[in-house]
């Protein structure tokens, strides 16, 4: 699937820092569409100004979240997050695994131990192993990257 072109430069800064905000036409509080400096597709600014109606304004939970366009539990995890680390909180977190979670320490010296025995072991052939041994399945495109920042390291 091919990306789209995206022209307006905020926009572009946006979704590269995973911070467009994905339904901004959800978004009716009123100073959104009202006033420039807010802008409903930051999704940052969304979720602090959802924040702060709450804390400064006292508006109801219920009502903001619906004016902002999220459900209440997204409320409770945004003030949750900003309770702990502020603003950089808000920032939407990478998805998925933060590291290699197959290729622990002890598989990657094996694999490392396993193609300096032998040298003609390519990726696919050392997931072979590495399944043979540990039964679990890494993918060869896994081994080669673990072994290129292993070989970085050394260097």
């Amino acid at each position: 699937m091919a990306k789209k072109l995206i022209r307006d430069p905020k926009t572009r800064v946006l979704q590269q820092e995973a911070s467009l905000h994905p339904h901004p036409e959800q978004v009716t509080d009123e100073l959104f569409s009202t006033q420039e400096f807010f802008d409903p597709r930051d999704l940052v600014q969304v979720k602090y100004e959802m924040l702060r109606r709450v804390q400064s304004e006292g508006q109801t939970v219920s009502q903001v979240a619906a004016n902002f366009g999220f459900s209440r539990p997204s409320f409770y995890q945004a003030q949750t997050a900003f309770q702990q680390g502020g603003l950089p909180a808000l920032m939407p977190q990478k998805r998925g695994p933060k590291q290699a979670h197959k290729l622990t320490a002890e598989v990657l010296t094996f694999v490392c131990q396993s193609q300096q025995e032998d040298s003609s072991l390519r990726p696919a052939g050392l997931a072979l192993l590495v399944k043979q041994k540990y039964g679990i399945s890494v993918h060869p495109r896994s081994i080669e990257r673990a072994l290129t920042r292993s070989q970085k390291k050394r260097r």
